[in-house]
């Protein structure tokens, strides 16, 4: 049931209340009530008063019954009521039908009808449930206490520690709608109690104005998780206070709980209190017991004595009033925890597993009626969470509620019968979980590492315990677990490892952000155009949902120890990936995907928020600065250094906002191995020092490429390779045949050679074909970038000429490779949609921005393709023989991944393991980072066909994987568990798998005079296999 609440004034001092309940039976009533100022029991309104038709008195005469009039699924109700002497009504509803009862978390709903003092009224909505009253039209902001729940409404308290002070931290997330970067309102938090004039001086924050009967106190700014909040900090003796109501002023406008004032309830004292009365008389009226109790939670005689109202005496009961006081207490306590410590969760655990004959008053129209097939032991288990709920050590709980959640998941994953209340108690233990984790924030200030790591662990198992699409979280549990081993075995590496676990937690977070953004947001969308909600809350939508969860707990703590494990592994702030001292002006963009179309006229300094890999450095630029990770060895990484660009990511967010707030600027930079220092300059100094068109002074070398031409052959073994016919990847590998050593293998290769494609394309059979092309190509000149996309559309249909076929299949076979027809036609289609493919990459469109930055004839680049048996690869590599982050020539610096290269050459999310290793001495290999990537690419037997243009390796030119390699067969996407892969566990297997690495590059460096190369390979039960080499840029 929904009900909506709205309230206006009417004529004079009348005031129109109006109900709409949703989705409901038909008989309803509204069970009634008025409160005085002053008063906290309600008292039926005077006789004389104006009464909504049907209205009767109960018997009791305590209350009013009115009933609501049906309207298709709803049910309506308006009262007008004279608020003169009157300050709120107070209802629950009843369905008659059933005799069930619908109140606010046990409490009566209130609605009030006088504005706040100094006012004018206004008509207020307010949106209900049956058990919550909340707002329709929401504040611009939401208030979070650090010591409650963050999803708990304001008003249900943050609750105070046993000690003698409180402090309460207040955090006000604005959400308004922002210019540029300035904050549209201040904030002021107001403080009173109705029985003081102010707040003493002693509990007042600095900056406060102390009024008649308040005082005000300004937030101050403050930053947590990338997001801008106002904090402030209040110091209370929670022995002279039982509570703090509260308003916010944003400039002059108040802003409150519906139309109440905020309130935080300090009255655990309370609780604690009723405790001791429950257990004095559960021990048959022990007097001890009483005090025991109290005495365990920090009460004394002393401090019951220092009260506002003192307590003089202790409980003197007899036997006969134990039986009612102790239902009435139970009642109480139930009203309190819901205040205090998860009163959603007990009620979630009372409908699954049954409430006990004393909570049935309590919860008032609940069938008992527990759930079937719960697993053995899970209803002791729940109790002990209930029992350890207000742990001020929360690590037993939080097992706790990850046990009851793992014996709960089967039930939720295969049961039909009852899963709604299943899937309420599932929720309840995770927010729970959260709250807990949230409490023990305080405590972790000053903790280890393996504390915060194995918090963390915590929060990823409660993660993975969310969603059944939870093999990646898993894996990364299995990580955690085994770095905290790690740790306390003293293990040297434990730093480096658990960084990688936390890039690839990350990793995981923003995937999991992504999902629950394309699921929500276009709802959101919708949804808030027809409500004519304001664009900036849509737009925060499921950014907001994400944030309540467990992953904004998750990404405090993973912030929180990030800078400590880069400071024990001596990593640095910065990744230098292409090292180059440049200056320019700073410009922020979100992707450097959205501008890569573009070309700036001055030299430019980009601080990019994501970088996927498959993008063109934008003509103008001189640095690229991003958080993202991507490989040293990418394609996107190699190009940045051909084309002397500082490329570098960077792991502290303080340094990164800094950067971002001198956009306009002109910065000089200067990259060290793991820092970069940055300064400002005049626009006269970057005049002299830095031009886009030179380089050391000396005018950039013009390029051109001559166009091949078809010298009669469509398919040519690896002895015909030569420079008329392919490019120098086809070239090097046929060099390397015969030449490397004996433990190093090289695949057996033959090529379409350029010129083939223009053949095939002018054929008849390809008319059709051709004249698209024609048509498309001339919109591409005319600048329509939208038809380069269209031209690899329509290459897809061009037709293989049976002479085509016929050669190619005679020179794979004549080299030993199998031919795919002979599996049948459908798998030479395969093999043809490839090749057509890697054809078609010629105009991909960071291959096309490309050629026209440096001014290449695009027309005259031609495409040869390579063609390979593809090695079912253990792992990949991309080998410098020179250090490219240092230039160091006496290094050795390489990439390995699992399973095939294209997640390393190809920027797939997260790192590769990295090393170096000395020239001198190969068998040392030095490991620089473990590897993050989620992702694992495995294939069986098939072959790949690889691009190999006249341009990827033309001198001056960075065309490293501007064009595509396809497979015949797609490849295999497997999660990656490294806790079992023996590169990263077992020492030994590791340095001799990176030491042969190193090793092959060494001897293929020699092979070519001693000239850097950039190698990649394979390895496959401990052999390495060299699938190109080509001279490093």
């Amino acid at each position: 049931m929904y009900v909506q609440v709205d309230v206006k004034p009417s004529s004079g001092s009348m005031v129109e209340i109006e109900l709409v309940a949703t989705n409901t039976g038909s008989n309803l009533a509204l069970h009634w009530g008025a409160l005085q100022p002053g008063r906290s029991e309600w008292v039926v309104p005077p006789a004389g008063i104006r009464l909504p038709e049907g209205t009767i008195r109960t018997p009791d005469d305590a209350a009013l019954r009115t009933p609501f009039k049906n309207s298709g699924s709803n049910s309506t109700l308006k009262i007008e009521i004279d608020n003169q002497g009157l300050e709120s009504i107070e209802f629950v509803i009843v369905d008659e039908a059933q005799n069930k009862w619908f109140k606010n978390n046990g409490q009566n709903f209130q609605v009030h009808m006088r504005p706040p003092a100094g006012h004018h009224h206004q008509g207020q909505q307010h949106s209900a449930t049956a058990g919550s009253i909340g707002r329709k039209n929401r504040d611009v902001m939401q208030l979070l206490s650090k010591n409650a729940s963050t999803n708990d409404q304001v008003n249900k308290a943050a609750e105070a520690t046993p000690s003698k002070c409180t402090v309460l931290d207040l955090f006000i997330k604005s959400l308004q709608e922002k210019h540029g970067s300035q904050v549209l309102c201040k904030k002021v938090f107001k403080l009173g109690e109705k029985e003081i004039l102010a707040p003493p001086p002693g509990i007042v924050p600095a900056g406060s104005t102390l009024l008649e009967i308040a005082c005000e106190s300004p937030f101050s700014d403050a930053e947590l998780n990338g997001l801008h909040y106002q904090v402030l900090e209040i110091e209370l003796d929670d022995d002279s206070y039982k509570g703090m109501p509260f308003v916010l002023r944003s400039n002059q406008t108040w802003i409150k709980n519906s139309t109440s004032d905020f309130y935080l309830d300090f009255s655990r004292r309370t609780a604690k209190s009723s405790e001791a009365l429950m257990d004095y008389m559960n021990s048959d009226l022990d007097i001890k017991v009483y005090w025991d109790t109290l005495n365990k939670n920090g009460i004394t005689k002393e401090r019951l004595l220092s009260y506002d109202h003192p307590i003089h005496s202790e409980p003197n009961l007899k036997s006969e009033q134990k039986e009612g006081l102790l239902h009435d207490l139970t009642n109480y306590m139930r009203s309190l925890k819901a205040v205090h410590s998860g009163a959603d969760l007990e009620s979630a655990i009372g409908t699954c597993t049954g409430y006990t004959s004393e909570s049935q008053g309590f919860m008032v129209g609940v069938e008992v009626n527990p759930v079937k097939g719960l697993p053995s032991g899970f209803p002791e288990l729940l109790k002990f969470v209930l029992d350890h709920i207000e742990d001020k050590s929360v690590e037993s709980l939080v097992e706790g509620l990850l046990e009851a959640r793992a014996a709960l998941r089967p039930l939720l994953l295969s049961s039909t019968e009852r899963l709604k209340d299943l899937i309420f108690l599932d929720i309840a233990l995770d927010s729970t979980v959260r709250t807990a984790i949230e409490r023990s924030f305080e405590n972790l200030n000053n903790a280890s590492s393996e504390k915060i790591m194995y918090f963390i662990s915590l929060v990823v198992e409660n993660l993975a315990l969310s969603t059944d699409d939870n093999e990646n979280l898993l894996c990364c549990l299995k990580g955690w677990n085994h770095a905290l081993e790690m740790s306390k075995h003293s293990d040297d590496q434990w730093a480096l490892y658990a960084k990688a676990f936390l890039d690839r937690t990350r990793l995981a977070l923003a995937t999991k952000g992504e999902e629950y953004h394309d699921i929500l947001q276009p709802s959101a969308e919708y949804l808030g155009s027809l409500l004519g909600i304001e664009q900036w809350t849509v737009n925060i939508f499921t950014e907001e949902i994400i944030r309540s969860g467990s992953a904004a707990s998750l990404s405090l703590l993973l912030n929180r120890l990030d800078p400590v494990l880069r400071n024990v592994a001596n990593l640095g702030s910065w990744q230098i990936i292409s090292p180059v001292d440049v200056a320019g002006y700073v410009v922020v963009v979100d992707q450097l995907l959205t501008v890569q179309h573009k070309s700036y006229d001055k030299p430019t300094i980009l601080v990019v928020e994501g970088v996927k890999g498959e993008e063109e450095i934008p003509d103008g630029v001189v640095a690229v600065l991003t958080p993202d990770m991507p490989d040293v060895l990418s394609h996107v990484s190699v190009r940045a250094r051909n084309s002397k660009v500082l490329f570098a990511t960077c792991f502290d967010p303080k340094i990164l906002s800094e950067l971002e707030q001198n956009e306009g600027k002109v910065l000089s930079l200067k990259p060290a191995s793991v820092d970069i220092s940055y300064r400002e300059i005049p626009e006269s100094e970057l005049l002299v020092s830095s031009s886009i068109d030179t380089v050391d002074g000396q005018k950039a070398p013009s390029l051109s490429l001559a166009k091949k031409q078809f010298l009669g052959k469509y398919a040519i073994s690896a002895e015909e390779f030569s420079d008329e016919m392919v490019g120098a990847k086809s070239r090097n590998i046929a060099y390397l045949n015969g030449k490397v050593p004996s433990w190093v293998s090289v695949p057996t290769s033959v090529a379409l050679p350029f010129g083939t494609f223009e053949t095939v394309l002018s054929d008849k059979i390809n008319k059709e074909v051709s004249q698209k092309v024609k048509i498309l190509t001339e919109k591409l000149d005319q600048g329509e970038l939208g038809a380069l996309s269209e031209i690899r559309n329509v290459l897809l249909n061009l037709t293989a000429p049976t002479y085509l076929v016929s050669e190619l299949k005679e020179k794979m076979q004549s080299s030993g490779m199998p031919w795919p027809g002979d599996e049948g036609e459908q798998r030479w289609e395969q093999a043809w949609t490839a090749i057509k493919k890697v054809l078609a990459s010629k105009w991909n469109e960071r291959a096309y921005l490309s050629t026209r930055k440096v001014k290449l004839d695009h027309s005259n680049l031609s495409m040869a393709v390579l063609v390979q048996q593809i090695v079912s690869a253990d792992y990949a590599f991309v080998i410098h023989t020179t250090n490219p982050s240092s230039g160091e020539r006496s290094e050795i610096y390489a990439e390995v991944v699992k399973g095939l290269g294209e997640t390393l050459v190809g920027a797939y999310p997260g790192r590769a393991m990295s090393f170096v290793c000395s020239k001198n001495n190969l068998e040392s290999p030095k490991v620089l980072g473990y590897p993050s990537k989620p992702i694992g690419l495995f294939i069986q037997k098939s072959i790949i066909f690889r691009s190999d243009s006249n341009g990827e390796d033309l001198e001056g030119y960075a065309g490293a994987g501007l064009y595509d390699s396809v497979p015949m067969d797609k490849e295999e996407q497997v999660v990656l568990d490294y806790t079992t892969d023996p590169l990263v566990t077992d020492c030994s297997f590791r340095t001799s798998t990176l030491s042969s690495i190193a090793r092959a590059g060494y001897d293929i460096e020699q092979l070519y005079g001693g000239s850097p190369q950039d190698i990649e390979g394979v390895v496959k039960d401990g052999k390495i296999y060299i699938v190109q080499t080509r001279p490093q840029m």
